[in-house]
């Protein structure tokens, strides 16, 4: 089994900061990719940041410059530093992890339950 446990969503006003911060718990054999997405209602589900294994970021256009993506290894735990936020940055953002996790080491894709930002203009 493997849980998400994500943390610093609200409410903050356009130009503020919010850390988001997600805790990956249970049996893991190795995570090779964590993630932020995000969802506005009546639209799809976009990618925003993604931190490899080794290092290697990759992040979405609207975000670049603005967010920073990191990792603690040590504790599974991925996070978002989101920077000059803007009212279009208001969405449910969600933690993504792929690895190999449980006895077996099967390779899976696993989600968090979701955490609300709201940037007010």
């Amino acid at each position: 089994q493997v849980q998400l446990v994500e943390s610093g969503g609200g409410l903050v006003q356009a130009g503020g900061s919010l850390r988001l911060s997600c805790a990956v718990s249970g049996i893991i054999f190795s995570i090779n990719t964590m993630g932020w997405y995000r969802q506005v209602p009546g639209k799809q589900r976009e990618l925003v940041a993604t931190i490899a294994s080794g290092g290697t970021t990759n992040y979405a256009d609207s975000v670049k410059g603005r967010f920073t993506i990191s990792r603690d290894y040590a504790k599974n735990t991925v996070y978002l530093q989101m920077n000059s936020l803007k009212p279009e940055d208001t969405a449910v953002y969600t933690c993504n992890t792929r690895g190999r996790v449980g006895l077996s080491g099967a390779l899976g894709d696993y989600w968090g339950q979701g955490t609300q930002v709201t940037v007010s203009s």
